[in-house]
């Protein structure tokens, strides 16, 4: 059985003292999780960020098998409790703070307020706009990731990371989605949420710039 010593050695080794040190003390918050946040939420704890607070209403289901970061156990299981599972399993000494709930423009501002940065992960772009405006109205200073356009087989190439506002970070190519696609795959949302969270790493260790 690993220890928690033998762990952080490992990301030590991995990432040097000041890297670690920084994301073992740093806050993230992820809204929805889904294609994009389950993905996120797992590359994060793998690379050492200490503290996730997770948070989606939702339960898994078998249409979310082919995208999303979950296995047939987990069907009918809420996918905050879910994910907390797989992560424990990844790295069981992260903190978790996972919550079953909806999260709105009213309420959002006090569930992210002690986060250092937010990953946007809705699937509706009226859910998006709703979370993204409300944050960057009432936490003007808290860094949000979005997710925007990911959907079908096209070129992994065309998905990149975007700097639209001073705290605002737009992931994806902006255009496709399920309605003009018809089809979500596991690589191109991965490869989404592989920019938002290599984004929120580069936040959290001080890089600014895409």
């Amino acid at each position: 059985m690993i220890t928690k010593k033998d762990y952080d050695a490992m990301l030590i080794e991995r990432h040097g003292q000041q890297v670690f040190d920084t994301l073992a003390k740093a806050h993230v918050g992820i809204a929805g999780l889904g294609g994009l946040g389950s993905n996120i939420a797992m590359m994060l704890a793998r690379s050492g960020v200490g503290h996730l607070l997770l948070i989606d209403f939702d339960r898994v289901e078998p249409s979310n098998l082919n995208r999303q970061h979950y296995m047939v156990s987990h069907l009918g299981i809420p996918k905050s409790e879910a994910l907390k599972d797989l992560i424990l399993q990844a790295n069981p000494f992260i903190h978790l703070d996972t919550r079953c709930m909806r999260i709105t423009g009213e309420n959002a501002p006090k569930l992210f307020k002690d986060c250092d940065l937010v990953c946007e992960a809705f699937d509706k772009p009226e859910a998006k706009a709703e979370l993204v405006n409300s944050l960057l109205e009432n936490c003007p200073g808290l860094p949000i990731l979005s997710g925007s356009g990911m959907a079908g087989y096209g070129s992994s190439n065309t998905i990149r990371t975007e700097k639209v506002m001073k705290n605002l970070y737009l992931c994806g190519d902006r255009v496709s989605d399920i309605e003009s696609v018809g089809t979500l795959m596991a690589p191109r949302v991965q490869i989404c949420a592989a920019h938002e969270a290599n984004m929120a790493l580069r936040l959290l260790l001080g890089i600014t710039e895409v």
